[in-house]
């Protein structure tokens, strides 16, 4: 019988791979009769193949499994450095509100401190754009987009069209492609 330290499956995977010598076999194994020497070789050959098989299979399952877990962590990774500061953003669109309606309040007239309002929110603005978050400002008479607008009221006016925005009661935000909030508007539901 052969020495189990010299076996060439071990020492050479390749080896795996040709095609197994029977007699040699056979001739390892005087003992016995050759019939039950050829079943032995040939249960063995067959174990080995199975085992390799399923070497091989679990080994591609794990090369799979690793590629997929790569491209989730760069997913993922993507999405936290576009997305990670929504949070933030979300908590800054009530600073926005305010400096508007103090503009708002303020009207027309031109004092040091709407001035410094006005420079306060184009600032605002700018982080905002650096960032990707942008104004969502629809204007009278837009249709109505679910997507992007909030309807907070419905009322017929005369000279518009059903679904028509009648009315813009706060902008609203996207953060790159998703909504932060949604621009609150009145609709109109005149029928056509």
């Amino acid at each position: 019988m052969a020495d189990p330290k010299e076996n060439p499956f071990l020492d050479d995977p390749e080896a795996m791979e040709e095609e197994f010598d029977l007699d040699a076999a056979m001739e390892e194994e005087p003992d016995g009769p050759p019939e039950r020497a050829s079943d032995r070789a040939r249960a063995q050959l067959e174990a080995v193949t199975a085992e390799r098989d399923e070497l091989r299979d679990r080994l591609m399952r794990s090369l799979a499994e690793a590629e997929n877990v790569r491209k989730r962590a760069a997913r993922d990774r993507s999405e936290a450095e576009q997305y990670g500061g929504s949070k933030l953003a979300r908590d800054l669109l009530p600073v926005y509100d305010n400096l508007s309606r103090a503009l708002d309040a303020a009207g027309e007239e031109k004092t040091a401190i709407t001035e410094g309002i006005e420079l306060t929110m184009k600032e605002l603005v700018g982080v905002f754009a650096k960032h990707g978050v942008t104004l969502v400002a629809p204007q009278t008479g837009d249709k109505f987009d679910p997507q992007v607008h909030q309807a907070m009221f419905e009322a017929p006016l005369p000279n518009t069209k059903a679904g028509e925005i009648i009315q813009v009661a706060a902008v609203g935000f996207k953060l790159h492609d998703r909504l932060l909030r949604p621009a609150q508007v009145g609709v109109s539901s005149t029928p056509a």
